[in-house]
């Protein structure tokens, strides 16, 4: 069955440590995808994630238009980050390990991440959703993003291993995320 990610219930974030002292949390504001799933099977389940590599938001404009830029993602030559699933395999009752092509900056490596599967749901306007979260750690340089500056203490500003944390929500066909987006935000407004 095909589903479609819902962008208003769905966080695509991550985070890194600066200076080994603090967390720096950021997240993607755009991004689509796509998940053909049977419901009652997880591990048959395959999923592709396109990211707008220009919609990072860390809370300070200054650092993402750092990121943005050459040191980091140059998001003029490589707009946008992939990741498509190659395998499901259970390890739990509710969690399962996933392992698919990660695509930033122009470098596909494999990674494996975790699923933890938050159910099945019918919301409000009739439509059927899943949801869950997905985490994993990277190491950055493995995709050539390897701009850092030493410290005198020992160690560089800004860490090489990156949380990825997406927390994932999906719906019976886009018209159904389109239609929800819309009356919430007619509620709202």
């Amino acid at each position: 069955m095909a589903w479609v990610i819902d962008p208003a219930h769905t966080t695509v974030g991550f985070s890194a440590r600066h200076m080994g002292l603090s967390t720096v949390r950021g997240r993607f504001t755009r991004f689509n995808g796509t998940v053909e799933a049977d419901p009652t099977d997880i591990t048959t389940a395959r999923a592709r994630l396109e990211v707008d590599m220009d919609s990072i938001d860390t809370g300070q404009e200054q650092r993402d238009q750092h990121l943005k830029g050459p040191d980091f993602f140059d998001v003029d030559n490589h707009p946008t980050m992939v990741f498509v699933t190659k395998s499901i395999t259970r390890t739990k009752e509710d969690t399962y390990a996933v392992v698919g092509d990660l695509t930033v900056r122009g470098v596909t490596r494999e990674v494996e991440l975790t699923y933890e599967h938050a159910g099945e749901g019918t919301d409000p306007y009739g439509n059927r959703r899943l949801g869950g979260s997905l985490t994993g750690t990277i190491n950055r340089s493995e995709w050539g993003l390897r701009w850092n500056v030493p410290l005198d203490s020992g160690g560089w500003l800004v860490s090489d291993k990156i949380k990825l944390e997406i927390d994932l929500q999906v719906t019976a066909g886009a018209e159904a995320a389109e239609e929800e987006a819309k009356v919430e935000t007619a509620v709202a407004g």
